[in-house]
């Protein structure tokens, strides 16, 4: 068994998107801040409503899936279906745009804490045209494990930290998706099972972490995306409490185009996705498809 290492760090950088929202972009920032299949990874985390009060208004995507998990606070989603699935604090809604949906996410609230993460996932060639698909997952229905360390939430895969596995809600895609959000307590050490050959990563998100084998012992700040060598283990240890996304999924290796929403194979496909949005035709109006969740 081999032990993952730190490959290199990606500090996540101030931006805004949708109407002015105010958030930390790591990966994504470019097209050498991927990491195959994950496209882009936003933080999002303010008290002060004009930082996040106008949202993210009606917009197109095409391609890709979108993961947005939201911390704290409450955001409501509507699409071009009809659609509408409230996100509150602890709750996730994972997306597949397909061959396009279009929708909007907006806050619930004139004040206080909103703070999450949303995720862009691609999707290989053969899936970019499928249906629109989502699926709202509530925080009961995420497992919530307590651990020697601390505490884990597994949002898709399996945890396995060598005495306990635990599958989370999201199962059987073809990227097979690993998500887990840990609070680890000071001065701990844990080590988790990732399958060899997934892209992986953790991004803490309050305090750092120490990636850490026998031979190589690496810091990753908070805010920052510590990108991992392929291995079967990752050891983590800490010095104070910290909070931090681990994230695994299968490279796809095919050619990445993206034009702002649109993420497709070729130059050709994204004129198509542009004139087709431009056409009123992005999507195909067939009712979304519904994601099942794993029991």
């Amino acid at each position: 068994m081999t032990s993952r290492t730190l490959q290199r760090i990606i500090p996540a950088i101030a931006a805004s998107d949708g109407a002015g929202v105010k958030i930390k972009r790591s990966l994504g920032q470019n097209p050498h801040t991927r990491l195959d299949p994950f496209l882009m990874l936003d933080f999002f985390g303010s008290d002060k409503p004009g930082d996040y009060i106008k949202g993210f208004p009606a917009h197109p995507h095409r391609g890709f899936e979108t993961v947005t998990y939201m911390l704290e606070g409450h955001m409501l989603h509507e699409d071009h279906l009809g659609n509408k699935g409230h996100l509150k604090s602890g709750g996730v809604q994972w997306m597949t745009a397909g061959r396009g949906i279009i929708h909007s996410e907006m806050p619930q609230q004139e004040q206080g804490l909103m703070q999450g993460f949303q995720l862009w996932l691609n999707l290989p060639a053969t899936e970019k045209m499928q249906p629109a698909a989502y699926v709202d997952i509530a925080p009961e229905h995420i497992p919530l494990l307590n651990l020697a360390q601390g505490v884990a939430k597994v949002i898709a895969g399996t945890f396995d930290n060598g005495a306990l596995q635990q599958g989370g809600p999201i199962q059987g895609l073809s990227t097979d998706p690993q998500y887990y959000d840990l609070h680890l307590n000071a001065d701990q050490q844990l080590t988790l099972q990732l399958p060899p050959q997934h892209s992986a990563f953790v991004y803490p998100y309050a305090g750092s972490v120490t990636v850490q084998d026998n031979n190589d012992s690496r810091n990753v700040p908070q805010h920052h995306v510590g990108v991992l060598t392929s291995g079967s283990n990752l050891s983590l240890r800490t010095d104070q409490p910290v909070r931090l996304l681990v994230l695994a999924a299968k490279p796809i290796g095919e050619p990445v185009v993206q034009y702002g929403p649109f993420v497709m194979n070729s130059t050709n496909e994204i004129e198509q996705a542009i004139a087709d949005y431009q056409a009123g035709i992005l999507t195909d109006n067939r009712a979304a498809n519904t994601i099942t969740l794993s029991q």
